[in-house]
């Protein structure tokens, strides 16, 4: 009675059209029209509150609806479980339990809205202890709930347990436990079950339908297809997706054709699968002879042109939209940042009146990836609702501009969104800055934060391993790798080779390649690598051969590795041969460090004449190496003119640099040219040039040691620069 009255004391029939226009408009996604519709309203009565509500929920705009909800002064059940439905459909599971427990009554939607979401966000647990606290266990939507939110998690027994024991089953009841097997991919017990049923409604067929379509069965798929006794449009349009999925334009176009009832749906299935197979012209075809267009035929028609490159017909189309919905803006907001068209990205973002988190994180990418990081963090700090995306895309920008501490305030200041991106994203702008010991202390604290590793946390352990020559912790990962059953994955195994290449251990690296069951052109450079930087170059040129005998077509850093190891080993004469076959059996141009090999294997073999007339032949501008080398050769050989022409190339090329006028006044003095270091020294004094120190480091007993030159702390000295002046003496004596 007093709803009755409360709706007759409000204006009666001119309030209900309004709802239900602005219910209307909130389901074709016209939600500032609703909202217009909304706040012209002089009086509004419980429905109008509750239909701005699910407008705004249906819209995912679920900050927008709890300020219509608070704004309430009378509050039904249906607006309570209204806003428990909104948050708890967009995963925010905390506050709508916040509010079912706030709830003055609850009814059963409201224990079932409350179960139903804890089950979709994978919180089973917490969702069968309120299960358990369920008023009427005779409600056969809650015991749904929980079959189908253990079903998806793939807790079959416990699904099949609750399901046993229903006091009475529905067709949900049987169709939740077919959608847990078919969307596990678990099709053998699916088949089992679909026999099984008592009856089988469309859901039942088309559930079955859809598991074998997304586990790419297509032949299987077609034949049940024909098998269904009267396939609605949801049935047509699955199979048509699963044509698209597997790029068949042809056989979905022949279906589409077939179709007695096409909707909405299925025309814009057909337009997306065209503009996925860049068949933008056929797609527009079809989009003009919609019938009906829903805001996701305009924003498929936008993502068409924009994964074409065609940016000013996506313009064009997304300006003559009827109505603006944020995914269609977002699709050209994605186009325009994927160009670096920012300016153009920064007019439209300012457009778009209510952003979505999408909206949000693809311009701070873009202004990371263009490396304006002030620009992304003043969108960051205004964004009121992050994702770990969001924060992610803020770690990996300050990552790329190598900002060490702002990378790692924003980790510490994740909290519970940290996830492995976030790890990963750290310890790439740890490499990046070169800082690797940080790396392997990150990824220490990764793990005990019970995070696991995946792909490039291993391959980014592995390379910082390698360049600090941190042999047992590469060991210890390599063992992780291997428990982790992430071993056979081909990028990981040629990380690993190149690993234990870097750090000497030749064997342990063939091992590793000899584990990679079917190893690419990166795996074999590796390898060839390995070898040749430990000086064994008869083997890398066997390994060259045996590559080659493989199917292995090399390319450009094979040739580096196999010449670099003919210059290791002084192998001259297979050096100028394979140099040849590059160039002329597998017609590659040469690169500056090809060049630069060559120059090496001709400098350490002492024929310096031939290896000043590559390094002047070479036509490269990045020829810094070359000349290096042979300034390099001029010292070992003591051939002072030589290497005077090859400091003065360098100075020429980077005159900042000090070390090359420290070696050539090196190879002065080794030749008794007194007065000429006197004159290159005084110059460097002058310039207020210092040469940088040299340093290395080795792993000992499991601990890293770093050196550097002149070092007189080190607290073994004197047992170092002994066994230096023996293996001095040694060498003298040889």
């Amino acid at each position: 009675m007093k709803r009755r009255i409360e709706v007759l004391s409000s204006g009666g029939n001119d309030i209900f059209s309004q709802n239900c226009r602005i219910t209307k408009l909130g389901k074709s996604g016209r939600i500032e029209d609703a909202h217009k519709v909304f706040a012209r309203m002089t009086r509004r009565n419980t429905v109008t509150y509750n239909s701005m509500i699910s407008a705004f929920v249906n819209n995912s705009r679920i900050v927008d609806a709890r300020k219509v909800f608070d704004g309430m002064a009378y509050r039904n059940s249906v607006s309570w479980n209204a806003m428990i439905a909104g948050y708890a459909n967009n995963g925010r599971t905390g506050e709508a339990y916040d509010l079912f427990r706030k709830m003055p009554e609850r009814d059963m939607r409201s224990w079932a809205l409350m179960i139903s979401g804890f089950a979709r966000a994978g919180d089973v647990d917490r969702a069968r202890k309120l299960f358990d606290l369920v008023p009427d266990k005779g409600d056969v939507v809650c015991w749904n709930a929980m079959v189908a939110g253990y079903a998806k998690q793939g807790r079959f027994d416990e699904a099949r347990e609750i399901f046993r024991r229903m006091p009475l089953r529905n067709m949900v009841s049987w169709n939740s436990m077919l959608s847990g097997f078919t969307k596990n991919g678990e099709m053998r017990l699916a088949k089992k079950l679909f026999v099984e049923m008592e009856e089988r409604d469309i859901v039942s067929w088309n559930l079955m339908l859809d598991g074998l379509v997304e586990a790419g069965d297509l032949d299987s798929a077609e034949e049940f297809f024909g098998k269904i006794p009267d396939p609605n449009v949801v049935s047509w349009v699955t199979m048509l997706s699963g044509f698209i999925k597997q790029g068949r334009i042809s056989d979905a176009r022949a279906l589409f054709d077939r179709m007695p009832v096409r909707n909405v749906a299925s025309w814009n299935a057909m337009i997306a699968g065209y503009a996925q197979n860049n068949l933008i012209d056929e797609a527009l075809k079809l989009f003009n002879q919609m019938p009906e267009r829903d805001p996701t035929s305009w924003t498929a028609m936008i993502n068409g042109y924009v994964r074409n490159g065609k940016l000013e017909d996506a313009r064009r189309l997304l300006d003559r939209m009827p109505f603006k919905n944020v995914p269609a803006q977002t699709a050209m907001l994605c186009g325009y940042t994927q160009n670096q068209m920012m300016d153009e990205a920064n007019d439209l973002f300012c457009q778009i009146k209510t952003r979505d988190v999408i909206c949000w994180n693809s311009m701070i990418a873009a202004y990371a990836s263009c490396g304006r990081m002030d620009s992304a963090l003043v969108l960051f700090e205004q964004m009121l609702e992050k994702d770990s995306v969001t924060w992610n895309t803020m770690i990996a920008g300050y990552a790329q501009a190598r900002n060490i501490n702002e990378m790692k305030k924003l980790l510490e200041q994740m909290g519970p969104l940290k996830n492995v991106v976030s790890w990963n994203s750290l310890m790439t702008g740890f490499l990046h800055s070169e800082l690797y010991c940080n790396v392997l202390c990150s990824f220490v604290e990764m793990r005990t934060g019970n995070v696991e590793p995946d792909q490039s946390t291993f391959v980014c352990g592995f390379r910082a391993c390698a360049n600090i020559a941190a042999i047992r912790f590469g060991q210890q990962l390599h063992l992780l790798v291997i428990k982790s059953g992430l071993w056979m994955d081909m990028i990981i195994s040629n990380s690993l080779i190149n690993m234990y290449a870097k750090c000497g251990q030749v064997l342990s690296a063939r091992l590793a390649f000899d584990d990679v069951p079917h190893p690419d052109t990166y795996s074999w450079n590796s390898l060839i690598s390995a070898y040749a930087m430990n000086g064994r170059g008869i083997e890398a040129i066997g390994l060259f051969d045996q590559m080659l005998a493989e199917g292995i077509v090399p390319d450009q850093v094979t040739f580096i590795g196999i010449l670099s190891a003919c210059s290791h080993s002084g192998l001259i004469g297979q050096g100028i041969q394979l140099f040849q076959r590059m160039t002329e059996e597998f017609t590659m141009k040469p690169l500056a460090e090809h060049y630069a090999c060559m120059v090496d294997l001709f400098g350490r073999a002492g024929r310096l004449e031939e290896a000043l007339t590559i390094a002047q032949d070479a036509n490269t501008k990045q020829n810094v190496a070359l000349w290096g080398s042979l300034l390099a050769a001029c010292r070992k050989h003591r051939n002072a003119d030589i290497g005077k022409l090859a400091a003065a190339k360098l100075h020429e090329l980077e005159p900042e640099e000090t070390s090359n006028h420290v070696l050539l006044s090196n190879i002065d003095a080794e030749g008794g040219n007194w007065g000429e270091v006197q004159n290159t020294r005084l110059s460097l004094t002058m310039s207020g040039a210092e040469k940088e120190r040299g340093w290395s480091r080795i792993e000992v007993g499991n601990k890293g040691q770093k050196f550097s030159s002149c070092d007189s702390e080190h607290p073994r000295k004197g047992d170092i620069y002994s066994t230096i002046n023996s293996l001095a003496t040694i060498d003298m004596l040889s």
